[in-house]
C-alpha cells in the first residue's frame, strides 16, 4: 500500500492508543480512594485568659556599698558574683587612723574621769565643813559646779570615743543585706570618700525576685469591662498565676503570683506596671533579665481551642484546615491566643461545631473529599425479598 494511503491509518491508530491511556489514567484517579484524615469538633469551653507582656527581672531588693569613711582600700575581702550573708565583709580600709583616733579617745575619757573623780572627792570634802561653816557656801557651790562640768567631760569623751570606735568599724566594709555580690568597682590601693559616697560594688538579693511587666491603660479598661459584664471571671487578683518564657524560649519552671498593680498610669507611655514575685531555687533568673509573662487572668466561657498540631503557619498567618458539607475540605485563617497544655486558644476564624484536621491535612488540598478518622462506614443495603 502507498505510504499517503498508510498515513491516515497510522495517525487514527495512535490517537487510539493515546485516548487510551488517557481514559485508563483517569479512571485509576478516579477509583483513587480520598485521603484518610483525623479531626476534632469544635465545642465551647470555659478556657483561661492568658494574656502576654513583655517583661523585666528586678532584684526584691538592691543595696549599693559605698564608704563611710575617707581612706585607701587595702584589700577586697570577697569573690565576685557570689553569695554573701548579711553582714559578711567585702573590703578592708587602712585602719591605722582611725585605731589612733579611737586611742587618742580612750586617753581622753581617761583624763575626764581622772577630772571627774577629783572633783567628786572635794565636793565629799566640803560637805561636813558646810555644816560649821569652816567651807564657805560659795566655794561649796564651785565645787559642785566643778563637779558636774567633769560629768559633763566624761560623757562628752565617750561619745567622742563611741564615734572613732564606729568610724574603726566602717574600715571594714561589710554587706549590708545577704544576696549575690556583684563586680569591685574599686580596687587596692583606691582612694575612697565619705563625702562623695564611692560606689564600691552592689548587693542583690537573688531570692525571690520580681518580673515587672507594664500593659496599656486601654487593655486594663477592657479586662474590667470585661469582669463587670461576667464574660471573664476572676477569683481574685492575689490568685493570679504568672509563667514566665525565657529569652531562649523556654519555659521557666515555677510560675509566680501577681502581688502588685500600680494605680498610676504613666504620662509618657500610658502604661500601668504590673509585678509579679517569683520563686528562684536554681538562680536562672538574674535582674536585669528580658522575660515575657504569661498571665492566667481568670477564665472566659464560650472560647475555643484546638491542638497544637492542627496549626499551619505560612510566615505569620496561622490557618487550619476545615472539613464542610460532604466532607469536602477548606482553608481558614485562624487568629491565635495562648498556648495552654497543648492547644492554642483561637480567638476568631472558628465556631463551635466546625470539624477542624488534626491528622493528614499535610496529604489533603482545599476542595478536596477526604475520609473520617473513626467515622462509620457506609453499610449495602440489604438484599430485596424473595431473591
Amino acid at each position: 500500500m502507498p505510504y499517503r494511503l498508510l498515513s491516515p491509518y497510522l495517525a487514527l491508530g495512535l490517537a487510539t492508543v493515546t485516548l487510551a491511556g488517557c481514559s485508563k489514567e483517569q479512571s485509576q484517579q478516579q477509583a483513587a480512594p480520598a485521603p484518610m484524615v483525623a479531626v476534632v469538633t469544635i465545642k465551647g469551653e470555659q478556657l483561661p485568659n492568658i494574656i502576654e507582656l513583655p517583661g523585666r527581672i528586678e532584684a526584691v531588693r538592691t543595696a549599693e556599698v559605698r564608704a563611710r569613711i575617707n581612706g585607701i582600700v587595702q584589700r577586697r575581702l570577697y569573690k565576685e558574683g557570689t553569695d554573701v550573708g548579711e553582714g559578711a565583709p567585702l573590703f578592708q580600709i587602712d585602719p591605722s587612723q582611725y585605731r589612733a583616733q579611737v586611742q587618742q579617745g580612750q586617753a581622753a575619757l581617761q583624763r575626764a574621769l581622772a577630772a571627774r573623780a577629783n572633783a567628786a572627792s572635794v565636793v565629799a570634802r566640803y560637805k561636813p565643813l558646810v555644816a560649821d561653816r569652816s567651807v564657805s557656801g560659795q566655794e561649796n557651790d564651785a565645787a559642785v559646779s566643778e563637779l558636774r562640768q567633769a560629768e559633763a567631760q566624761v560623757a562628752e569623751a565617750r561619745a567622742a570615743l563611741a564615734q572613732n570606735q564606729l568610724e574603726l568599724s566602717y574600715t571594714t566594709i561589710r554587706a549590708p543585706i545577704a544576696g549575690r555580690v556583684g563586680r569591685a568597682e574599686v580596687t587596692e590601693g583606691a582612694l575612697v570618700s565619705s563625702g562623695e559616697a564611692t560606689l564600691m560594688t552592689r548587693v542583690n538579693q537573688m531570692a525571690p525576685l520580681y518580673a515587672v511587666f507594664t500593659e496599656s491603660n486601654s487593655a486594663i479598661l477592657d479586662l474590667i469591662e470585661q469582669v463587670r459584664s461576667g464574660q471573664l471571671k476572676i477569683a481574685s487578683l492575689n490568685a493570679v498565676e504568672v509563667h514566665l518564657v525565657l529569652d531562649n524560649g523556654s519555659d521557666y519552671g515555677s510560675p509566680g503570683k501577681l502581688d502588685f498593680t500600680d494605680q498610676s498610669v504613666d504620662p509618657q507611655t500610658g502604661t500601668q506596671t504590673i509585678r509579679a514575685v517569683f520563686p528562684n531555687p536554681s538562680r536562672l533568673l538574674t535582674p536585669g533579665q528580658f522575660v515575657r509573662g504569661r498571665l492566667q487572668v481568670g477564665t472566659v466561657g464560650g472560647s475555643v481551642a484546638v491542638p497544637e498540631r492542627a496549626i499551619q503557619f505560612q510566615g505569620e498567618q496561622a490557618s487550619v484546615i476545615v472539613v464542610g458539607d460532604g466532607d469536602v475540605v477548606a482553608a481558614r485563617p485562624v487568629q491565635l491566643g495562648a498556648q495552654v497544655k497543648g492547644r492554642w486558644i483561637i480567638r476568631s476564624g472558628l465556631k463551635t461545631g466546625e470539624r477542624v484536621v488534626v491528622d493528614g491535612w499535610q496529604k489533603v488540598r482545599p476542595g478536596q473529599k477526604v475520609r473520617i478518622q473513626g467515622a462509620p462506614k457506609a453499610q449495602p443495603a440489604a438484599p430485596a425479598a424473595g431473591r
